[in-house]
């Protein structure tokens, strides 16, 4: 860890913040202002940090944003983030060598593998230098945050959590959130389709306790290699390996029989009782909603080990653009070798982080035949974690790229019709609200491989529009049209709902020669000008299965909160919102140097 921070200062990629902050709100919003700023601001260092409710001062720094940039992401990995996927497209197509010359070059390669695999070492490590077991233990001495005013309380966001399968045949290691709810109790927030998840099932059909360290800090690849999306059963280690050329030197915890790495700044070992649940949440998420509370397992702390010379090690999480941003680019790059497995004409594919990834994609592919690009839609929802996906939109390979989203859209547009919609069901993030029920919901994926001839409808004016959408539907607000070059604009209607949208949308036929795409969004806390935060919350609200409606040539999308209007009967959560005392506080002490323009951009 404090290589990589040396590292940081030299790239000039470090902020040192020596101003005296508190781990309740202040120093995490102060991350999430950081990181919407151009390129992703800086790494920030917070050396004064302190926990005012409980009258404490903490020896040890919190490093904030440290993956939050591209540029970070590839000093942090020492290389290219292609030339990672290089190799591991490499790795897969090894074949048979002809020649002596290419024999020797093979043996080279293979040889080098044997460096990826992680090797335990005797003896202990220098994460256990420090060591709080019995009546010592204390989470409160560990500075972990409270993130958002509605949390459930502090959670550590980056740690490593390491699991093993009953038989301790298989490892996992995985970055699950992990609520503090006393000074010996950890909530494990891992989901039904994690890999923890699986061996917890095995431990509660045996009956028997589970055990679980957690790691924070040491070389920040070890986090980022908790994310990545490799098969059941493989050790994420690998990649560490794989990547700095050198093994994860690991030993073992002190009171379970789990191994970590040696050089990590914190490990918090335990056992999690399979039969006991606690009520875990609420939890600002990625999503840029809160998490509803439910019940999940929980550890009890067996030890916690500690470097001497440590550092903290976090992350924010809430509305884009965050951290995971450029963590969720190495990561598409880097396995976009292993997708093309299961998809070999695949050609690209992007998931925009203001659509928290998960609720939609974009890819490119070299179509072959009729309803190739269905079939593509069916092997991207059965496929890994690209099983969560909600919304996916395919292209040819004639397709602008895809990250150059005005173009994109654009292209898009002038090949829609609704008939290339494909709608269906599948399984869903568990932190998605927005379907009937959790864990299952709807899924719309949209072929555009192919063009359909569509004539563009009447472009009327927005204020002209609006008059017309006004008497039809006195509940509508306000109107903005996106994209009135193309065959199929899009017409955003902000509303104070009273009634079902399919209602609003039914009503709209009589402008079918003016409007095509119309989506909805509730007034409040929306900018039907901001294409940006819409994407954010229509992809997040809507339930393709319930949410899109068709007339003739018009697709209507409800992207507003659902309630009893709509016959929704679980609960939704509220915005991720920063406390304007908190950023008030921080503006005074002249901590706080966002511009006004991002905060009202980014709706903070």
């Amino acid at each position: 860890m404090q290589t990589s921070i040396n590292l940081l200062k030299q790239e000039n990629e470090l902020k040192i913040i020596k101003d005296e902050l508190d781990i309740y709100l202040e120093i995490p919003h102060l991350a999430y202002a950081e990181v919407k700023k151009k390129n992703g601001g800086k790494a920030l260092l917070f050396t004064n940090v302190v926990d005012r409710k409980k009258n404490k001062k903490f020896e040890e720094p919190v490093l904030m944003n440290v993956f939050g940039s591209y540029r970070r992401c590839e000093i942090l990995f020492g290389r290219t983030i292609e030339s990672v996927a290089d190799e591991i497209t490499k790795l897969l197509h090894l074949k048979a060598p002809n020649g002596f010359f290419n024999k020797l070059s093979m043996a080279s390669d293979l040889f080098a593998l044997k460096n990826i695999f992680p090797k335990k070492l005797k003896g202990e490590g220098v994460c256990q230098e420090l060591k709080y077991l019995n009546e010592n233990i204390n989470l409160y001495d560990v500075p972990v945050l409270t993130t958002w005013e509605q949390d459930g309380g502090p959670f550590i966001t980056m740690g490593q959590v390491y699991t093993q399968s009953l038989d301790g045949n298989m490892v996992n290691v995985g970055m699950y959130r992990l609520q503090v709810y006393d000074k010996n109790h950890l909530g494990m927030h891992w989901q039904i389709h994690k890999d923890s998840s699986h061996f917890f099932d095995q431990y509660e059909k045996a009956g028997k306790k589970m055990p679980v360290s957690i790691a924070i800090g040491g070389n920040p690849l070890y986090t980022w290699c908790a994310t990545a999306p490799l098969p059941y059963g493989v050790n994420e280690l690998l990649m560490y390996g794989l990547i700095t050329k050198t093994p994860a030197k690991l030993v073992k915890s002190l009171t379970n029989p789990l191994y970590i790495p040696q050089d990590v700044d914190y490990v918090i070992e335990g056992w999690v009782d399979t039969s006991v649940l606690k009520i875990e949440g609420p939890f600002g998420d990625h999503t840029g909603y809160y998490t509803l509370q439910e019940p999940y397992p929980v550890m009890e702390v067996s030890a916690i080990t500690k470097k001497r010379d440590r550092t903290f090690l976090a992350t924010v999480v809430g509305k884009p653009p965050l951290e995971d941003k450029y963590m969720g680019w190495a990561t598409g790059k880097i396995f976009f070798p292993l997708l093309k497995t299961t998809v070999p004409d695949l050609l690209d594919y992007h998931m925009p982080e203001n659509a928290g990834f998960h609720n939609l994609i974009l890819a490119k592919m070299q179509p072959h035949y009729k309803g190739h690009a269905k079939q593509f839609m069916h092997a991207f929802w059965g496929s890994g974690q690209m099983s969560f996906v909600k919304h996916a939109i395919f292209v040819d390979e004639n397709a602008p790229k895809l990250e150059n989203y005005e173009n994109f859209t654009s292209y898009v547009l002038d090949r829609f019709a609704p008939k290339c919609m494909f709608i269906t069901e599948g399984i869903l993030d568990a932190l998605d609200h927005s379907s009937p029920e959790s864990l299952v919901g709807g899924k719309l994926g949209i072929d555009a491989t192919a063009a359909h001839k569509v004539n563009a409808p009447t472009i009327l004016g927005d204020e002209e529009l609006f008059k017309k959408v006004k008497n039809l539907i006195p509940d509508a607000i306000n109107l903005y049209q996106f994209m009135t070059r193309t065959k199929n604009p899009i017409t955003v209607i902000s509303l104070n709902k009273t009634k079902k949208v399919r209602e609003y949308f039914d009503v709209l036929a009589e402008l079918h020669e003016h409007v095509r795409i119309v989506v909805f969004v509730d007034d409040a806390k929306n900018d039907v000008q901001n294409g940006y935060m819409l994407v954010w919350r229509v992809t997040n609200n809507m339930d393709a299965q319930r949410d899109v409606f068709i007339s003739g040539l018009m697709v209507g999308v409800d992207g507003t909160n659902k309630n009893s209007l709509d016959s929704f009967n679980r609960e939704w959560p509220d915005d991720v919102d920063c406390n304007l005392a908190v950023v008030k506080s921080l503006k005074q002490r002249g901590i706080w140097d966002l511009d006004e323009k991002i905060f009202k951009d980014f709706q903070l």
